[in-house]
């Protein structure tokens, strides 16, 4: 089994609030929603005590994954889906800020004192293009059948981040290679497709989804930074963006019914080690 990360010196608590109401979304077999307060749109960064790290990672991927969202479909038989459960479990790794149902104290810094570096964005899109290849070959080589339900998604991204690190390396940037937050991550997601698939499921979704949501208001405040307000490849999709997630979503409906309780159980006690893995990523911005 991957070793889970190390606590790292000197970490900061990165909080993202959208800034508008956010309906449903899913997280694997599972499903996330956020509620953040109208009007509040604020990425900001403090300091935090190196024992809190882990727990303000969570809290960064937790707000990260906001976004508007379509309401889940129902079940079958008027069922709850599953995705509806996941987010439950999601919510309590928010503040109340971010949602209703937060239990997380909230901090909120100032966004003037958010000041991301190129160097450090360049490390988190190198990890992000590897952990993105990663679940691209896991569904793709489909070690357990289902996987296949996730090929050809319109959701990938490593093409796209290839593009954009082309065009980072024209601008006479070097680009770095993998460091240990993305190999870590990336040979704990080789493993569990293997061994453990539902504990995989809970990843794949949050990656995704997490991305297609306060994923791209980082990005958009980090263009605004350092980029000269470049929107990257990234952070662009084909097709309408919503009917993809949607298609997503009902694919992990899907799949799920076909778990036993445990199993479901299973993946939803993934949820907060997704937020700590992704987590490792985002802060390569800020260091």
């Amino acid at each position: 089994m991957a070793p889970a990360p190390a606590s790292l010196s000197a970490p900061r608590a990165i909080s993202l609030l959208s800034p508008a109401r956010v309906s449903p979304g899913r997280w694997n077999s599972v499903s996330v929603s956020f509620a953040a307060r109208p009007g509040t749109g604020a990425v900001s960064l403090a300091p935090a005590s190196a024992a809190a790290v882990t727990t303000a990672q969570r809290r960064l991927v937790a707000a990260a994954a906001a976004t508007e969202m379509a309401p889940a479909a129902s079940g079958e038989e008027g069922s709850k889906p599953f995705v509806e459960e996941m987010r439950a479990v999601a919510m309590k790794l928010h503040t109340k800020d971010q949602a209703r149902e937060g239990e997380k104290e909230p901090q909120a810094p100032p966004v003037a004192k958010w000041e991301p570096s190129v160097e450090g964005y360049l490390r988190f899109l190198v990890d992000s293009r590897l952990v993105f290849q990663t679940l691209e070959d896991i569904v793709d080589r489909a070690a357990v059948p289902w996987y296949a339900e996730f090929r050809n998604t319109g959701l990938e991204r490593s093409e796209t981040l290839k593009k954009d690190l082309e065009w980072f390396k024209e601008q006479g940037h070097t680009i770095p290679e993998p460091s240990d937050p993305g190999t870590t991550y990336s040979s704990l997601l080789e493993e569990l497709s293997e061994k453990d698939p539902q504990a995989f499921i809970c990843h794949f979704y949050n990656v995704y989804f997490a991305h297609t949501a306060g994923g791209r208001m980082i990005g958009k405040k980090v263009s605004e930074k350092i980029l000269n307000k470049k929107e990257l490849e990234f952070y662009k999709w084909e097709g309408n963006l919503s009917q993809l997630l949607q298609n997503v979503r009902d694919k992990l409906n899907k799949v799920a019914s076909s778990w036993s309780r445990e199993e479901k159980d299973h993946c939803l006690e993934e949820t907060e080690k997704s937020f700590t893995y992704s987590g490792q990523l985002l802060r390569h911005i800020f260091t």
